[in-house]
């Protein structure tokens, strides 16, 4: 079976959060470039870029492969490489921790020992049915 790519669910409020340290460095860079010092400017300029490359990285750059062996999550720069042997639960919730999810419709990735991570597929129910499906393939061997 082919490998599958799975975008991230975005809400409104998280891109809003995102976006935020967007606005704010777009803006500080504005004000330095008009008003401020040299050594301002220059401030200006270096917080630019992770203030707006990596949430935009994030938005843009957030999705999920599921392959016959592995479930792959990208999330800007960070990377998770999760076995499907090593799934031991996949639950929905609404929870606020911080994980590669850009929506607070989650899903619970159990893994390993004590691991978890949350995700947030956009196909959701199509998600979980190939994950399982697989799980099973997996399992077989």
């Amino acid at each position: 079976m082919a490998s599958r790519a799975y975008r991230s669910r975005i809400d409104p409020s998280v891109a809003l959060c995102l976006m935020l340290p967007m606005g704010l460095s777009v803006g500080m860079l504005g004000w330095e470039l008009l008003q401020g010092t040299p050594l301002g400017q220059v401030i200006a300029v270096v917080s630019l870029l992770p203030g707006l490359v990596l949430p935009l990285w994030m938005l843009l750059g957030t999705h999920y492969l599921l392959t016959a062996e592995r479930l792959l999550i990208r999330c800007g720069p960070f990377r998770w490489r999760i076995r499907l042997a090593e799934i031991r639960a996949v639950t929905p919730t609404r929870s606020l921790l911080s994980g590669p999810a850009l929506s607070l419709d989650r899903l619970r990735i159990d893994h390993g020992h004590w691991n978890s991570v949350l995700i947030s597929p956009h196909a959701r129910e199509d998600f979980l049915a190939r994950l399982a499906h697989l799980r099973v393939a997996v399992a077989a061997h």
